[in-house]
Protein backbone atom coordinates (compact mmCIF):
# COMPACT_ATOMS: atom_id res chain seq x y z
CA UNK A 1 0.00 0.00 0.00
CA UNK A 2 1.94 3.24 -1.03
CA UNK A 3 0.76 6.04 1.33
CA UNK A 4 1.36 9.62 0.90
CA UNK A 5 2.39 12.79 3.31
CA UNK A 6 -1.01 13.66 3.91
CA UNK A 7 -2.78 10.77 4.94
CA UNK A 8 -3.00 10.13 8.68
CA UNK A 9 -1.96 7.02 10.55
CA UNK A 10 -2.73 6.96 13.98
CA UNK A 11 -0.40 6.42 17.00
CA UNK A 12 0.09 3.16 18.76
CA UNK A 13 -0.93 4.51 21.71
CA UNK A 14 -5.13 5.24 19.98
CA UNK A 15 -4.81 1.88 18.86
CA UNK A 16 -4.04 0.26 22.09
CA UNK A 17 -7.21 -1.03 24.22
CA UNK A 18 -7.20 -4.18 27.07
CA UNK A 19 -7.71 -7.27 24.86
CA UNK A 20 -10.40 -9.81 25.45
CA UNK A 21 -7.84 -13.00 26.58
CA UNK A 22 -9.93 -15.87 26.45
CA UNK A 23 -10.05 -19.19 24.55
CA UNK A 24 -11.74 -19.63 21.34
CA UNK A 25 -13.94 -22.26 23.77
CA UNK A 26 -14.71 -19.23 26.23
CA UNK A 27 -15.77 -16.99 23.19
CA UNK A 28 -17.91 -20.03 22.08
CA UNK A 29 -19.48 -20.31 24.70
CA UNK A 30 -20.25 -17.10 25.47
CA UNK A 31 -21.36 -15.54 21.90
CA UNK A 32 -24.85 -15.89 21.97
CA UNK A 33 -25.39 -13.95 25.21
CA UNK A 34 -22.25 -11.57 24.00
CA UNK A 35 -24.12 -10.69 20.64
CA UNK A 36 -27.12 -9.80 22.01
CA UNK A 37 -25.34 -7.81 25.22
CA UNK A 38 -23.16 -5.72 22.70
CA UNK A 39 -25.65 -5.68 19.78
CA UNK A 40 -25.78 -1.96 20.24
CA UNK A 41 -22.02 -1.42 20.02
CA UNK A 42 -21.55 -4.03 17.15
CA UNK A 43 -24.45 -2.58 15.36
CA UNK A 44 -22.62 1.09 15.06
CA UNK A 45 -19.03 -0.54 15.13
CA UNK A 46 -20.19 -2.37 11.53
CA UNK A 47 -22.36 0.53 10.27
CA UNK A 48 -19.38 2.92 10.44
CA UNK A 49 -17.46 0.59 8.46
CA UNK A 50 -19.50 -0.01 6.25
CA UNK A 51 -20.45 4.20 5.39
CA UNK A 52 -16.85 5.17 6.18
CA UNK A 53 -15.11 2.29 4.51
CA UNK A 54 -12.22 3.91 6.43
CA UNK A 55 -11.25 1.74 8.85
CA UNK A 56 -9.40 4.31 10.46
CA UNK A 57 -12.86 6.66 11.28
CA UNK A 58 -13.79 3.66 13.45
CA UNK A 59 -11.30 3.20 16.18
CA UNK A 60 -13.37 4.90 18.94
CA UNK A 61 -16.71 2.50 17.93
CA UNK A 62 -13.94 -0.66 17.93
CA UNK A 63 -12.88 0.89 21.19
CA UNK A 64 -16.57 0.07 22.24
CA UNK A 65 -16.99 -3.29 20.74
CA UNK A 66 -14.00 -4.17 23.36
CA UNK A 67 -14.96 -2.43 25.80
CA UNK A 68 -18.29 -3.89 26.22
CA UNK A 69 -17.00 -7.53 25.32
CA UNK A 70 -14.78 -6.91 28.76
CA UNK A 71 -17.76 -5.30 30.87
CA UNK A 72 -20.04 -8.61 29.49
CA UNK A 73 -17.12 -11.38 30.18
CA UNK A 74 -16.68 -9.49 33.81
CA UNK A 75 -20.23 -9.69 34.79
CA UNK A 76 -19.99 -13.26 33.49
CA UNK A 77 -17.14 -13.93 35.91
CA UNK A 78 -19.00 -12.19 38.81
CA UNK A 79 -22.52 -13.96 38.57
CA UNK A 80 -22.19 -17.32 36.24
CA UNK A 81 -18.10 -18.10 36.23
CA UNK A 82 -18.72 -22.20 37.37
CA UNK A 83 -21.33 -22.43 34.91
CA UNK A 84 -19.44 -20.75 31.92
CA UNK A 85 -16.37 -22.42 32.81
CA UNK A 86 -18.56 -25.60 32.68
CA UNK A 87 -19.90 -24.73 29.52
CA UNK A 88 -17.11 -23.96 27.94
CA UNK A 89 -14.82 -27.14 29.11
CA UNK A 90 -17.40 -28.92 27.62
CA UNK A 91 -17.28 -27.21 24.29
CA UNK A 92 -13.65 -27.44 24.32
CA UNK A 93 -12.76 -31.13 25.17
CA UNK A 94 -16.15 -32.86 23.69
CA UNK A 95 -15.19 -32.13 19.85
CA UNK A 96 -12.20 -31.06 17.87
CA UNK A 97 -14.51 -28.50 16.12
CA UNK A 98 -15.88 -27.17 18.86
CA UNK A 99 -19.55 -27.73 18.39
CA UNK A 100 -22.33 -27.30 20.67
CA UNK A 101 -24.28 -30.17 20.17
CA UNK A 102 -22.54 -32.43 22.98
CA UNK A 103 -23.07 -29.85 25.58
CA UNK A 104 -26.52 -28.67 26.10
CA UNK A 105 -27.14 -30.14 28.66
CA UNK A 106 -24.14 -27.65 30.58
CA UNK A 107 -25.77 -25.27 27.87
CA UNK A 108 -29.14 -25.04 29.53
CA UNK A 109 -27.34 -24.55 33.04
CA UNK A 110 -25.50 -21.50 32.06
CA UNK A 111 -28.70 -20.15 30.04
CA UNK A 112 -30.29 -20.28 33.33
CA UNK A 113 -28.13 -18.95 35.02
CA UNK A 114 -27.61 -16.25 32.78
CA UNK A 115 -31.07 -15.70 32.91
CA UNK A 116 -31.43 -15.68 36.37
CA UNK A 117 -28.87 -13.64 37.83
CA UNK A 118 -27.61 -11.47 34.76
CA UNK A 119 -31.34 -11.06 33.33
CA UNK A 120 -30.25 -12.23 29.66
CA UNK A 121 -31.87 -14.76 28.00
CA UNK A 122 -30.54 -16.62 25.06
CA UNK A 123 -31.46 -15.65 21.72
CA UNK A 124 -33.86 -17.24 19.76
CA UNK A 125 -32.53 -19.41 16.69
CA UNK A 126 -32.53 -16.67 13.59
CA UNK A 127 -32.57 -13.61 15.77
CA UNK A 128 -28.63 -12.57 14.49
CA UNK A 129 -30.19 -13.31 10.75
CA UNK A 130 -32.91 -10.82 11.47
CA UNK A 131 -33.24 -7.53 9.44
CA UNK A 132 -32.92 -4.44 11.71
CA UNK A 133 -32.74 -0.52 11.26
CA UNK A 134 -30.17 0.68 13.59
CA UNK A 135 -30.83 4.33 14.22
CA UNK A 136 -27.67 6.36 15.26
CA UNK A 137 -26.43 9.82 16.45
CA UNK A 138 -23.45 9.70 14.44
CA UNK A 139 -24.06 12.02 11.20
CA UNK A 140 -24.23 10.35 7.88
CA UNK A 141 -20.47 10.53 6.00
CA UNK A 142 -20.52 13.23 2.94
CA UNK A 143 -21.04 11.50 -0.44
CA UNK A 144 -17.95 11.24 -2.48
CA UNK A 145 -18.95 12.01 -6.42
CA UNK A 146 -18.03 8.11 -8.14
CA UNK A 147 -15.24 9.10 -10.57
CA UNK A 148 -15.90 8.35 -14.07
CA UNK A 149 -12.99 7.09 -15.96
CA UNK A 150 -13.51 7.24 -19.81
CA UNK A 151 -13.78 3.61 -22.19
CA UNK A 152 -10.05 2.82 -22.38
CA UNK A 153 -10.56 0.82 -25.52
CA UNK A 154 -12.69 2.58 -27.84
CA UNK A 155 -15.60 0.08 -29.81
CA UNK A 156 -14.73 -0.77 -33.51
CA UNK A 157 -16.38 1.40 -35.94
CA UNK A 158 -20.31 -0.13 -37.03
CA UNK A 159 -18.50 -0.19 -40.66
CA UNK A 160 -15.39 -1.82 -39.71
CA UNK A 161 -14.71 -5.33 -41.80
CA UNK A 162 -14.74 -8.05 -39.11
CA UNK A 163 -13.14 -10.89 -40.76
CA UNK A 164 -13.83 -14.45 -39.10
CA UNK A 165 -11.23 -15.76 -36.29
CA UNK A 166 -7.83 -16.99 -37.19
CA UNK A 167 -8.35 -20.52 -35.60
CA UNK A 168 -12.24 -21.08 -34.86
CA UNK A 169 -14.54 -20.21 -32.69
CA UNK A 170 -12.87 -20.66 -28.79
CA UNK A 171 -16.51 -22.63 -28.15
CA UNK A 172 -16.18 -25.21 -30.85
CA UNK A 173 -15.80 -27.53 -28.09
CA UNK A 174 -19.79 -26.50 -26.81
CA UNK A 175 -21.28 -27.16 -30.10
CA UNK A 176 -19.98 -30.42 -30.43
Amino acid sequence: MVLTADVHLPEESELTVPEVNLSMASLRAGSFHLGKYCEQANNEFMLCRFEEKDPRKCVNEGKAVTACTMEFFRKVKSACMNEFNQYANCIDKSSGDFSFEHCRTTQGVMDKCMLDKLNLERPDFGYFTEARVHHTKRPKPLEEPAQVFPDATPALPAAAERKPARMGSRFYWMTE
